[in-house]
C-alpha cells in the first residue's frame, strides 16, 4: 500500500500532470456517468458500450469508472498511481479498436467519416505515465497518506526500541 501511494509531495510536475490529466478527462467520463456535457449517461452510455461496441459488461462499467471516478481519483491526487494505471489500459483499448487506423492529427473540420487521430492519445498517455511513475505529488492526498504513514512508522520505531 505504501509503494502504491508513495510520493514527492513537493513535486510540482506530477501536480500539473495528474490535474492536467485529471481535468481534461473528466468531463468525458461526466458524460458517460452522468449525461453532463451532452453525454448519454449511465444507461445509455452502458447500452452503447454493450451493445454497439460488444464490450463486456464489466468493461464496459470499468470504462465509466475509470473515466469519471478516476479522473476525480487525479485530481484529487488519490490513488494516483492505480487511476493513471486504469487510464492507461483503458485508452490502450480506445485506441487499438478505435484510432490507431486514423492517422496523427484529430478532425478538426469533422470530415464524414473520419475519425480523430493519435495526437491527443499521444498527450494523455504522455501525462498518465508521469503520474503513473511520480505519484500524487504536491497537494495530493496520497502525499498527506505517505507522511502519515511514515511518521507512524517512525513512532512505532521510538516505541519499540524505548
Amino acid at each position: 500500500m505504501n509503494k502504491l501511494i508513495a510520493t514527492n509531495k513537493n513535486n510540482w510536475t506530477a501536480l500539473i500532470a495528474r490535474l492536467a490529466l485529471g481535468v481534461t478527462l473528466f468531463p468525458h467520463g461526466a458524460q458517460k456517468l452522468l449525461g453532463w456535457f451532452g453525454g448519454y449517461g449511465f444507461t445509455g452510455t452502458m447500452g452503447f458500450l454493450t451493445g454497439q461496441a460488444h464490450l463486456p459488461y464489466m468493461v464496459a462499467l470499468l470504462v465509466i469508472l475509470i473515466e469519471s471516478v478516476g479522473a476525480v481519483l487525479l485530481i484529487a491526487g488519490l490513488f494516483t498511481r492505480l487511476a493513471a494505471f486504469g487510464v492507461i489500459v483503458n485508452f490502450i483499448g480506445v485506441v487499438a479498436t478505435s484510432i490507431i487506423n486514423n492517422g496523427f492529427f484529430m478532425n478538426w473540420y469533422m470530415e464524414p467519416n473520419k475519425g480523430e487521430g493519435l495526437e491527443y492519445f499521444i498527450l494523455l498517455f504522455g501525462l498518465a505515465f508521469v503520474s503513473l511513475i511520480a505519484g500524487g505529488g504536491k497537494w495530493s492526498i496520497d502525499a498527506a497518506f505517505a507522511s502519515s504513514s511514515v511518521k507512524k512508522e517512525t513512532s512505532s520505531y521510538a516505541y519499540q526500541a524505548a
